[in-house]
């Protein structure tokens, strides 16, 4: 995310053609540093405002597809965003929970051990440019997905821009 994403919100930066593609990770958030953690919390409230309807931008955006193949797309997005905030509130930041829509679902979904390990293999690259430091502190055996995915043999997920 450039500074100007940043200062001025993820979907402001969309309409003005500085945004990039949209990023709902697989792996933990504990994974991420704090710049990954803020931008996943955004993307994911924008995914939200899409699966909603609210929205125009993103409507076809590839990563929502295992979203809206549950029979509510709306309570896991909802559930995916609990797990952001899991990790956000174990960090002391203070993400707005108010803007999840859904409570807390027991839905879970599927993501092969193949998507897991190219969105470990990118995380790393820009963790190397971005934080150096962090990018060297994380191990192979820290790999896990978010709290809502269970982890299934295949390889990388048809949604996936590669």
């Amino acid at each position: 995310m450039t500074p100007i994403q940043f200062e001025i919100g993820i979907a402001e930066a969309a309409m003005i053609g500085f945004a990039k593609l949209m990023r709902l990770w697989s792996l933990h958030p504990s994974l991420l540093d704090a710049t990954g953690l803020v931008a996943l919390w955004r993307e994911g409230l924008l995914a939200q405002k899409v699966l909603l309807g609210r929205t125009k931008a993103y409507r076809v955006h590839p990563q929502l597809d295992r979203f809206r193949a549950c029979n509510d797309p709306v309570a896991a997005i909802s559930t995916y965003l609990w797990g952001v905030i899991e990790e956000a509130e174990a960090r002391g930041y203070a993400f707005d929970s108010s803007k999840i829509v859904l409570e807390l679902s027991p839905i879970s979904l599927f993501v092969t051990q193949g998507q897991l390990e190219f969105e470990w293999k990118h995380l790393r690259r820009k963790l190397s440019v971005r934080d150096p430091a962090r990018h060297r502190s994380l191990t192979v055996a820290e790999l896990r997905s978010h709290p809502m995915l269970r982890v299934i043999a295949g390889g990388i997920e048809p949604w996936e821009v590669v």
